[in-house]
């Protein structure tokens, strides 16, 4: 190969030549200082068998791996247009750091998007525009089972644990709680001081760890949990079911990671791996969910207590239907993930291919409370890719009372989205548990950012919402969102999906498009 003859030309022909040459004439050893460094790689390259490349290439191969490691940065700030940036596109995350820095926020010459694209979506506008109250902006949380509901935002902080995010972001994210007055999921990771620091609203999810409320052996604590879910702080209980960015995936943390800190706030001996089973051992079956969302509703005084999944096989939620039929147990709400939905690590297989997307998640799980009766009962809190005023109007009308935002509040933070929040490397100092880069967040600073960017969002949404015609956010149908289809037509969502009227689940002739799932449904298995 033409590389492997310049190596041995420059390494064994032009390397002594130059050493003879410099006694002659000393400078000439100058050029030394690049062909001993030279051969000495090249050398190291061509007896290596790791890199197939650098065997082939060497020295010269190396350039290749050093553009490998700099093409995210170099694709995001050169290459991917405003819109074309993935998770979020560049027009997204510049409206979310334009409203968490109080700057304008508004778009000259016209929209950046071909609106003509196959999935474009859009919501309809009305020639008698409303006034929508500031009160549409807060949702009563807890049903008629609930002793202490809770005035909830519309929007507020979706789940992410200390030890995914750092102590200061965590600490950002509940100060601008506390003055915007929405709540803070804490994550799976437990309830942390850095959680309780501000003092923001909370709503403490408890994952399969059971962190915060788990026993030696990694089963769930109930004296524990009562003793932290009855702080007035904590607003509300959120059982974790699975996730939309890894559903049906446990986890583990490794040992490095587990230090005093992280092993006194979830409950685990220092210095050892972590381990989250991909299922509960409190409870076994749609049945046994319900009995433990009734025993978690009595340890903590009776404050709102809910679960959040992903939906997969469309019969496990029909079958938990069925058992809140059976029981009479209801959550208080469902928080449903979109398998759009962020994480800061997951493999990859289960981030592309696993999981129902948001909007068609909202539809089924709104259209299957509906069919048994209960929607009216049931908040529905949706989350995945929630960053607009739009954002929150196309889910409320498929179905959501409420929604949480996680990376568009960490963008809020400051986040740039480098994609290195699994390398424990976060530029910015959000994603990371290092504490010489968790300590770039400023706190004061950052919770202003999140308070801002939370409030111009709701602002958005309600003059989107009057835009529409609309009064209350109630008054959202699914007809109100539009996308555009293949055949260069638009439809509404009306046209596009079907949708049961109350208590057809529970008829003699059950809707076509459910019987078959609903048939397989049993209320004491999944």
């Amino acid at each position: 190969m033409i590389i492997r003859r310049l190596y041995y030309f420059l390494s064994y022909v032009c390397l002594p030549l130059v050493a003879i040459w410099g006694f002659y004439w000393p400078p000439a050893h100058w050029l030394l200082l690049f062909l001993v460094p030279y051969a000495v790689v090249g050398l190291y390259d061509m007896l290596t068998t790791k890199h197939n490349v650098l065997n082939n290439y060497p020295v010269l191969g190396h350039f290749r791996y050093m553009l490998e490691f700099v093409s995210p940065e170099i694709r995001q700030y050169f290459v991917e247009t405003n819109e074309s940036g993935r998770p979020y596109n560049r027009i997204i995350r510049g409206l979310v750091y334009s409203r968490a820095k109080g700057q304008v926020d508004t778009q000259a010459f016209g929209t950046q998007y071909d609106i003509m694209t196959v999935g474009y979506h859009r919501a309809s506008h009305s020639m008698a525009p409303k006034d929508v109250p500031k009160s549409e902006e807060r949702v009563t949380l807890g049903g008629p089972q609930c002793d202490k509901p809770y005035s909830a935002s519309r929007l507020n902080v979706s789940a992410m644990s200390f030890g995914a995010l750092s102590a200061n972001a965590i600490r950002a994210l509940n100060g601008g709680a506390k003055d915007g007055g929405f709540a803070h999921n804490t994550g799976e990771g437990g309830l942390s001081p850095h959680h309780l620091a501000e003092g923001g609203d909370i709503i403490w999810q408890i994952g399969t760890g059971y962190f915060g409320c788990r026993t030696p052996e990694g089963g769930f604590d109930k004296d524990a949990f009562a003793e932290k879910a009855k702080k007035d702080v904590v607003k509300a209980i959120e059982i974790k079911l699975s996730q939309g960015a890894k559903p049906s995936h446990g986890g583990v943390l490794p040992a490095a990671k587990v230090d005093k800190e992280i092993a006194e706030i979830r409950g685990v001996p220092e210095h050892q791996d972590v381990i989250s089973p991909p299922i509960h051992s409190a409870f076994d079956g749609p049945t046994g969910l319900m009995n433990f969302v009734q025993h978690l509703r009595e340890m903590s005084g009776g404050k709102p207590i809910g679960f959040k999944l992903c939906i997969g096989n469309r019969s496990e939620f029909l079958a938990i239907c069925k058992a809140m039929l059976e029981t009479g147990i209801l959550p208080d709400f469902i928080t449903v993930d979109g398998a759009e939905g962020g994480t800061g690590a997951a493999p990859v297989e289960f981030t592309n291919r696993l999981g129902m997307p948001l909007n068609e998640a909202l539809i089924f799980v709104n259209n299957s409370l509906r069919g048994v009766a209960l929607r009216d009962k049931i908040r529905i809190i949706c989350s995945g890719k929630v960053a607009t005023g739009y954002d929150m109007i196309e889910k409320c009308a498929l179905g959501a009372d409420m929604c949480n935002a996680a990376r568009a509040m960490m963008f809020a933070v400051g986040c740039i989205q480098a994609l290195h929040c699994n390398t424990n490397r976060c530029p910015s100092g959000v994603a990371t548990q290092d504490p010489i880069r968790g300590r770039a967040v400023n706190v004061p600073q950052k919770r202003q950012r999140v308070h801002r960017f939370h409030d111009a969002t709701l602002e958005s949404f309600r003059e989107l919402l009057g835009a529409m015609g609309k009064a209350k956010v109630s008054d959202l149908q699914p007809g109100d969102i539009r996308r555009r289809t293949a055949d260069e037509r638009e439809r509404s969502y009306a046209e596009l999906y079907s949708f049961i009227e109350d208590g057809a689940l529970l008829t003699d002739v059950v809707p076509e498009e459910f019987a078959a799932d609903w048939k397989r449904a049993s209320a004491e298995r999944f």
